[in-house]
């Protein structure tokens, strides 16, 4: 790099500058940016670093410390406080331009896309009372269903197959069951285990989707009951969805429309939970009479879950609330870390469409 090159930085700004335009004009960037230019690169990664046994965040974190090792080394041999100081102070800023360019180009402007359930033509609204009731019950039948169809056995689910079986499952369940939300995703995503288990969640996380290697990873020591919704979830951030009430949804169609029975458990037991909070918030006496009737082995579960959630606690569960809702709204999503609670909303409004299509 010449010696007075700001050419990161530059090309940081130029993103940012688009990304301007982007946000006033969703429609060219669905067109431009979202089903022409984003599908090549997913697709490019899938074949490449998606094919890697490991997770490829390692190979960016590798190549930060490349950098700052190079940067420490070059800040060693200038002379004078002055050409340091010009030295960090540029580097710095061509390190951010190459930050903020490669986030948008490689994922981030998908944030200005024309919402999922716009697309969709869905209109979610706030549930009343009578229609959470209504929806409540008509998923605790469906979680009982397919249950039954995994164990007869009322105990807690704690297994249920090796990570990479499930993964592969997954991915081929979001590959064949697109179609069924008429999106032109394309490619074959990963979701990888980010090791050592429990560090995730320590941070407060349990998936997270990495723009810069294009891979999704969730904690190894998430529930087994958990997982097949986090991988679908975590996908749908891979396919460009950015929203995280779009990509709970997105995940729940695809687990309920499987033919296996543990996605479609897992799908209608991560709604349930989201309905029961509803539920338990608007008419807290009625939900202890409702969930007294609840099947015991759905209790077990939800409490094997809960177990297994209480037992790694985040460093401050807070902060990484508050730094995840700052970031979302920072990309243009209102709702913040509210949006993770929207899935009740659109199953309602997705289940209205399909009734009134059938």
């Amino acid at each position: 790099m010449a010696k007075r090159d700001w050419s990161w930085a530059l090309l940081g700004i130029l993103a940012l500058v688009l990304r301007y335009f982007a946000v006033r004009h969703p429609e060219a960037t669905d067109e431009v940016y979202s089903r022409l230019f984003f599908p090549g690169i997913r697709n490019v990664i899938d074949l490449t670093l998606g094919n890697l046994p490991f997770p490829s965040v390692y190979l960016f974190v590798a190549s930060v410390l490349l950098v700052l090792l190079l940067f420490a080394l070059r800040f060693k041999n200038r002379s004078g406080w002055k050409s340091k100081t010009f030295y960090t102070f540029k580097a710095l800023a061509n390190g951010l331009g190459a930050l903020v360019f490669f986030f948008l180009v490689l994922w981030g402007f998908n944030y200005q896309r024309t919402p999922i359930f716009q697309q969709l033509a869905l209109k979610p609204k706030s549930l009343n009372l009578e229609q959470l009731k209504s929806e409540v019950e008509i998923t605790r039948r469906l979680a009982v269903q397919y249950r039954s169809r995994i164990t007869l056995d009322s105990s807690a689910i704690h297994s249920i197959m090796d990570y990479p079986d499930l993964e592969r499952m997954v991915r081929q369940n979001m590959h064949d069951n697109l179609d069924i939300l008429g999106l032109n995703f394309t490619g074959r995503p990963r979701t990888k285990q980010f090791p050592p288990s429990g560090f995730m969640r320590r941070m407060g996380i349990l998936g997270i989707y990495f723009p810069f290697t294009g891979e999704s990873y969730i904690d190894p020591s998430l529930h087994p009951l958990e997982q097949p919704f986090t991988v679908a979830h975590e996908m749908a951030h891979s396919y460009g969805v950015t929203n995280e009430g779009e990509a709970n949804f997105i995940a729940w169609v695809i687990c309920t429309n499987s033919e296996d029975p543990l996605l479609r458990y897992s799908g209608h037991l991560r709604l349930l939970q989201y309905q029961m909070r509803d539920y338990y918030r608007m008419a807290p006496d009625e939900y202890k009479d409702w969930v007294k009737n609840l099947s015991v082995g759905i209790k077990n579960d939800l409490n094997s879950i809960r177990e297994v959630s209480d037992a790694i606690k985040p460093f401050s569960l807070e902060l990484s609330r508050k730094s995840n809702d700052i970031f979302l709204k920072s990309q243009g999503v209102k709702a913040g870390v509210n949006s993770y609670q929207q899935l009740p909303m659109l199953a309602y409004a997705w289940r209205q469409r399909m009734n009134f299509f059938n």
